[in-house]
Formats: C-alpha cells, structure tokens, sequence
C-alpha cells in the first residue's frame, strides 16, 4: 500500500548521504516494517534486514564483539546474511531496534564509517524500560509514522480521483456538490469503521467482510493488551485500566481524563507513569488543554487537562463494542449508513483527533468554567496554529459537530474574546464546504487538508 513516509525516507537518503541514520517510530502494527524495507528493496543496490524480534545468535555476537572492526562486522554479516554489500548503495534495516538496545547505541559508530545508510524502526522506543542503558545517537533522525490516515485508504481503495477533487475543493473553499460530498462521506464512514491499520484495511479490501475486519483489529488489540503485560511493569494493571476506559471517557460529555473515573479514589500521581507509558507506546493519541489560545500552545499546556483518544478509530470501534453486539446491533452498517445516533459524537471526535495529529498538528483543547462570568465559559475542542505564525491571529479553534442541528455558543464566545489571537475559526461536520459570518465550515473529511 502506498504511503506518504516513503516521500520522506528518499528525501533523507538524498540529503543525509549517509551522515544520520533515521528511526521510524510509532505503534505496533502501522506498517513501519513493510514499508522501509519496500523503500530499501527499490532504492538500493542490496539491503540487509535484521529483525531483533526473530535474529540469531551469530548476528547479535557482531555487536558484542567487533564493533571496533567495522570490516570483521560487515564482512561476517554478509556471510551470515547471504547478501553483499556495497559502499554507498547497500542499506541494513534494523527492524523494532527496541528489542536491542546496543544496535540502537552502536549507530553512532556505524554511521561514523559511512560505508552504508541505516534505517531502523521502533515501538515504544522512548520508553525508559528500551533506553536507560544506552546513550541516544545524536546521528539519528526520528520521524513519526502513525495509521494510514484518509488519504492514503483513499488510494487502497482506488478513489485518488474522487480525494483530489476533494483536495481541490479545500484549496479553492468551493462546495463538492451533493453527489461528490455524498461519496467523500461514504469514504469517510468506511475509513472509520475499518481504521488506518494495514491488516485491517488489507483485509476489507480482499474481502468485503466486515467480521474478517473487525477479527484482524481484535488481534491487533490482543497484541497491545499482551505488550502492556510484557513491558509495563508495575504500572501494566493501570495503563490497561486507562486504555479500556477510552471509549467510556470518550462518551461522557465531559471528556476529560479523571482518576477516579477509571479507579474509583485514586490520584492524578497514582496514574502518571501509566499515563506516560500510553502516550509514548503511541496507541494513544493525548489531547492537553491550554490556559488560552496563544501560539505558544505548548508553553501553555496544563499536563493535568487531557483528553485520551485512540490512535485508530477502527481499533476504538472494536474496543468499545463486543464481537457479537457489534454484529447483533449491526452497528458497522448503521455506521456505514450514517445512522448510528448512540456514540456518533465519540467516534467523530476521535476520528478528527487521529487526521490531525497524522497532518503534524499536535493536539490541543481549550476550556474554561467560570461561575462569575458566563461569556468566559466555553469549551472548544481543538487548537492547531496557522503557518506561518505573524504578531497576531496564530490560533485556529476547531470545533467538531457530528449532528446536522447544532449551535457554535463556544465558538462564538472564543472569537470574541480572543479576537486578536484568533485565525480561522473552523466547523467540522456532516454537510459540505461554506462560509459565513467569518467561520469556515468544512465537511469531516477535510480534517487532513488543514
């Protein structure tokens, strides 16, 4: 399957000529695997994958003992491998390098010698558990790699055509037309009951059975839950008490993360490690409040204010319901239809969550409840900063509408009291592009193009 990192691994290997090495890192299952060493096998001469998962002895013994040979090293690996290398046309993957701590550390010294570019991929890298041996080498690049967002399962689908006219649209903020914005929506609809993870959308494209899809993303779940047991420690009963509340969090009009909703009293401490340890395994997407809307979103964060969403709103799908009431409630075809009332609301914003944060915006929400003045309450449900940034009007708000009747009171309360710092305020919602009293509506599957 096509995706758009691939840009960014031959713009790398073009600029770095072999001076950094570059890590891919995200959630298990994202496709970080398939997708380097689809890069390596049309972009080099030979490659050597070595995946830490499944690797041999002999493999693990070159880094213990002739890191301080380069030629023994590379000379005993194309044995071991069967492959030859060749001087600035070979790559050598190191596949979930997190396994192996000392090939993470030994990038330093194999990059320093040149003869080869290196790629490695990662989950839960930054974890204190996978680096509190070793010393980051400052000659790696990091890069994110998240779910295949809309766009990209546009392209599985062979509906690139009908996304570009969409794009097109965005670009020039002209209307789609009825029938166009009725099939973005049917696209839309179908990505969010399938989700970004290959497997799954890999499945839904073979066969078209929504039971097939819906086993592959418990599988995916199942794999999570065992990585909470394997890696998690002490703290494996509380990140798994955070991450089946999700959904339950997410249904609650008030969205936000409290200890006592999920263990009953317990503290904001009594979570912090959890809370750590599922942000940075990245099958979580966090969204932090601000204490106002300025361009300094991240100098304003309150790290007690969060909202918790999944990474992948296929997986939120499999997670808040059961096999056999997703399947007696036909709730994929109702989502399908657009005629799913209950849980509508959590599975948009969640879905407006993950096309952002895969467009590079980092999530935030602004809130306020004052008892003294009614203007000052509101509640806007996310934040993203223009680009450039100019002396006034950075912020963005956003808010996400999943019904047909609504009202903007937040919106309107936020543009009015933050008229200097206000850029575009945005409607995201069911219906198709238009513009009015300075608010531009956008239809959901927008969300990616901001």
């Amino acid at each position: 399957m096509k995706r758009k990192i691939y840009n960014k691994l031959v713009q790398w290997k073009e600029q770095s000529n072999g001076r950094t090495a570059i890590l891919i890192d995200g959630a298990r299952r994202i496709g970080k695997s398939w997708i380097v060493e689809e890069f390596a096998k049309n972009e080099y001469k030979s490659y050597i994958l070595i995946d830490f998962n499944n690797v041999t002895q002999n493999i693990l013994e070159l880094f213990e003992n002739y890191l301080t040979d380069l030629d023994v090293f590379y000379s005993r690996l194309s044995i071991y491998t069967g492959i030859i290398l060749h001087d600035r046309a070979s790559a050598i993957i190191f596949d979930e390098v997190q396994m192996y701590p000392r090939a993470r550390a030994a990038i330093k010294y194999l990059v320093k010698d040149g003869r080869y570019d290196f790629i490695e991929t990662g989950s839960l890298v930054s974890i204190n558990h996978n680096v509190k041996d070793i010393v980051i080498p400052s000659e790696e690049i990091r890069i994110n790699m998240f779910p295949m967002d809309l766009e990209e399962f546009a392209w599985a689908n062979n509906q690139k055509l009908l996304y570009d006219f969409a794009k097109d649209c965005f670009l020039n903020k002209k209307p789609l037309g009825q029938s166009m914005h009725r099939l973005m929506m049917e696209l839309l609809r179908q990505y969010m009951v399938v989700g970004g993870m290959p497997q799954a959308v890999l499945s839904y494209l073979e066969r078209k059975d929504l039971r097939d899809v819906d086993a592959s993303k418990r599988a995916i779940l199942s794999l999570y839950r065992n990585d909470i047991s394997k890696y998690a420690g002490r703290q494996a009963p509380n990140v798994t008490r955070v991450f089946d509340h999700i959904p339950g969090l997410l249904q609650q009009h008030e969205k936000r993360f409290s200890p006592s909703k999920v263990k009953p009293g317990s503290r904001s401490r009594d979570f912090e490690e959890a809370m750590f340890w599922l942000d940075e395994s990245r099958v979580a997407n966090f969204c932090y409040g601000v204490t106002e809307p300025s361009v300094a979103l991240a100098l304003n964060q309150i790290d007690s204010k969060v909202k918790i969403y999944m990474a992948d709103t296929g997986l939120l799908v499999s997670l808040a319901f059961g096999s056999l009431e997703l399947e007696q409630a036909q709730i994929y075809e109702k989502i399908l239809r657009g005629k799913l009332d209950f849980n509508k609301g959590m599975l948009t914003e969640n879905i407006v969550a993950q096309m952002l944060k895969a467009a590079g915006h980092p999530l935030y929400f602004y809130s306020c409840n004052s008892r003294e003045n009614a203007d000052d309450r509101m509640e806007i449900d996310f934040l993203i900063r223009k680009s450039p940034a100019t002396t006034n009007h950075n912020i963005c708000p956003i808010e996400v509408k999943s019904a047909t009747g609504y009202t903007l009171t937040s919106l309107l309360k936020c543009k009015k009291k933050f008229a200097t710092q206000i850029a575009t305020p945005y409607v995201l919602h069911t219906g198709d592009i238009k513009i009015e009293d300075g608010i531009t509506y956008l239809p959901l599957y927008m969300t990616g193009m901001l």
